[in-house]
């Protein structure tokens, strides 16, 4: 397994028009994201990267959205993702559409997305999957120079495995768009193999737990062990005498 970051430098597509087939994956990743986007509440979310910004989010109640990105008309914030200009714990919802595959250092984006989200806030991501027809596009000589198959390509065990070293539970996964040159994906393929869909989503949910009990309570639970042991101790004692 190739390590995640990398000194090679992936120039994104700024809009989904720059790659192949990019309308219907577009349309694809929008209408699958709309059940999830209408559970989402709060007041900010952010959409990072280019590809993020054209997607459809207005089922979406969070009022507040804004596109945050290093170039692009649709931006509202020029901003590195790997160095977001926002508060810790500031925001409710981040998307990531395809932010992760054009990223030198995915590990890094996705720990500011982690400090800028607040506890309980949402993470959604969304790829290329490596095990698809679309994925058999990187071993073909010459494609690897072209969107989308100059990009990365993370399989969704690799994104779940991410997520859970940041404590995220995962609330929703999926895959779909099994046939990628055609609009609706081949309804009936990606019916019955949805594992071969060449795009897939990830909702996660940031929780955070408490991992050390405070000073006050370990305090207090000591001394109730060390009464209850004594008692015991003097209990035997008698018994024995």
């Amino acid at each position: 397994m190739k390590p995640a970051k990398t000194r090679q430098i992936h120039n994104a597509p700024e809009s989904w028009a720059d790659m192949p087939w990019g309308d219907y994956f577009r349309d694809a990743l929008a209408q699958h994201l709309q059940p999830c986007l209408s559970k989402l509440y709060g007041f900010h979310l952010l959409k990072i990267g280019n590809l993020s910004a054209e997607i459809d989010t207005q089922a979406c109640p969070v009022s507040h959205q804004v596109n945050v990105g290093r170039a692009g008309e649709a931006l509202q914030v020029i901003a590195d993702p790997m160095s977001l200009p926002f508060e810790s714990k500031s925001v409710d919802a981040c998307l990531l559409a395809h932010a992760l595959s054009w990223s030198s250092d995915p590990h890094r984006i996705l720990r500011e997305v982690d400090r800028v989200l607040i506890d309980d806030g949402w993470m959604i991501i969304s790829g290329f999957n490596p095990f698809s027809l679309l994925g058999i596009g990187k071993i073909v000589p010459g494609l690897n120079r072209h969107a989308p198959w100059n990009g990365r390509m993370f399989s969704q065990m690799r994104l779940l495995d991410w997520l859970s070293l940041l404590n995220y539970e995962v609330i929703h996964r999926t895959r779909f768009q099994v046939v990628p040159w055609k609009q609706q994906g081949g309804k009936v393929v990606s019916t019955h193999l949805p594992a071969l869909g060449c795009l897939n989503i990830v909702v996660a949910r940031k929780r955070t737990f408490p991992l050390t009990m405070t000073p006050a309570r370990k305090t207090a639970s000591k001394t109730q062990l060390r009464a209850a042991v004594n008692a015991t101790r003097q209990f035997r004692a008698q018994d024995s005498a």
